[in-house]
């Protein structure tokens, strides 16, 4: 028997994060992990991705490098090699994080958890079983590839987040289905290295999470490199045939249609990972969204938080796990903390990049907001144009009558490194008035959101104001 203060079941961005803080405050914590540490975010998410996504990015830029007067011979992917070094890129951060835990004073323990008390769990593995009693036990389970009932999707051949990287070579073309972050990157990542790409959703635009205008143009600029995109389009039934899948799809537009690929991602959701913890035995009855919670974590079950895509509040991104992590821990150990959304950044590392936080402009318009928007494109931005990196643009929203930051949008390159300052533009409730007096460093891509903000109010410098009606 084990008996600590904090028991963490799993280790992904909101588990590891959460033992960690958990230990800098001075408490016992034993962490839980069934399969590989670090969760999803650095096996089969985060890291691996956008490991894969920078040789799309080189191979991309190497082809170009004749624009910047570099004489090259025509480059050739090599996807073992690429394989490779997503591999030792992953393998090194989950060495990190063991380090990190152990040098913490974090005892890990391997195995499936299952609540047998509300103070209890028995872990079981291969070498038995454990028994672990926790003053308080932290959920940070999760969440996995969501099983959609469209006949043929099923097939074990098809697809998931998972297994896209795991293919052994690439296939020569690929039908996507579904547009958030998962399928827009992969579709990218694919279409960039050579694949012919098909991307299906069923809502009218692409990242429909999105501000529209994003939405919008990252579309235009997907189909200009190549991208076949069908949107308001559902996807009906999925055929295996001898040269891979039969994708049938309709929509109002263009009725019933099909398209041929050799392979086929389902990219349309995650699932929480909330079966086989005995949740009912503390009296915790999930939905389909996983685990209510409130602001400080807590479920129904005293001393039982939960944390990450196994619980309902907030989006399923990893930062906000990292944040609930620490909100939770705090929370056990009598300090204030309580978990705020309201300024909470999301990004797609699609080529170009995406980012955006805050309010998009069709939902400060339905909470009621009298809105004004600024946009400045990235192509009037020196140093876009110096490293041949235009595509994409700053969008702010912002309400008229106290010129408050409702929210920043921004696609192109170093989106998701760009849009740090529009979080803290929204976090603390930044005005144009006070923006304007922030100096932006020259020659930045930065300086494309001080000219976006100036634009709200139809006063940019590097590029011509909107002629008024």
């Amino acid at each position: 028997m084990i008996r600590t203060q904090i028991a963490v079941v799993g280790t992904g961005p909101g588990g590891y994060v959460a033992a960690l803080r958990a230990a800098q405050l001075g408490a016992e914590v034993v962490c839980i992990e069934k399969e590989n540490l670090g969760g999803v975010c650095l096996n089969w998410g985060c890291i691996p991705t956008k490991a894969l996504l920078r040789t799309a990015e080189v191979y991309d830029l190497a082809r170009r490098a004749g624009e910047f007067g570099v004489i090259v011979d025509e480059p050739r992917l090599d996807w073992p090699i690429a394989m490779e070094r997503m591999g030792e890129v992953k393998s090194r951060l989950i060495r990190g994080v063991r380090t990190l835990l152990t040098q913490a004073g974090v005892q890990i323990v391997e195995g499936q958890a299952t609540l047998v008390r509300a103070n209890t769990l028995r872990v079981t593995s291969s070498d038995g079983q454990e028994t672990i009693v926790a003053d308080d036990i932290l959920l940070a389970t999760g969440s996995r590839h969501l099983d959609v009932p469209i006949p043929g999707l099923d097939d074990p051949g098809i697809l998931n987040s998972t297994s896209i990287l795991q293919l052994e070579e690439l296939p020569s073309s690929l039908c996507v289905v579904g547009s958030g972050a998962i399928g827009v990157e992969f579709a990218s990542l694919m279409g960039t290295l050579g694949v012919e790409v098909t991307l299906i959703e069923m809502l009218p635009r692409i990242t429909p999470l999105m501000d529209e205008t994003i939405g919008d143009m990252l579309a235009r600029t997907l189909r200009r490199r190549g991208i076949t995109i069908h949107i308001g389009t559902r996807v009906t039934g999925v055929t295996k045939t001898d040269a891979g899948y039969r994708v049938a799809m309709t929509s109002e537009k263009d009725g019933d249609l099909e398209v041929e690929a050799e392979k086929v991602l389902s990219a349309i959701g995650r699932a929480p990972n909330v079966e086989g913890l005995g949740l009912e035995t503390v009296g915790i009855q999930p939905s389909r969204l996983g685990i209510q919670v409130d602001d400080r974590m807590r479920t129904v079950a005293p001393h039982v938080y939960a944390v990450g895509d196994c619980a309902v509040e907030g989006p399923m991104l990893a930062h906000v796990a990292s944040y609930q992590g620490i909100v939770a821990v705090e929370d056990i150990l009598g300090h204030t903390a309580r978990a705020d959304y309201s300024a909470v950044p999301y990004c797609i590392f699609s080529l170009p990049e995406a980012a955006g936080v805050g309010l998009t402009e069709a939902q400060a318009r339905a909470e009621g907001y009298d809105v004004q928007t600024g946009m400045f494109p990235m192509v009037a931005n020196g140093k876009a144009l110096a490293y041949g990196d235009t595509e994409g643009f700053v969008k702010i929203v912002s309400e008229t009558k106290d010129n408050a930051v409702l929210g920043v949008h921004i696609m192109g390159a170093h989106a998701s490194d760009l849009i740090l300052e529009g979080t803290l533009l929204k976090h603390f409730e930044f005005t144009l008035d006070e923006m304007e007096q922030v100096i932006h460093p020259h020659p930045t891509l930065g300086e494309a959101i001080d000219e976006a903000l100036l634009a709200v109010r139809n006063r940019p410098l590097h590029i011509a104001p909107r002629r008024r009606r």
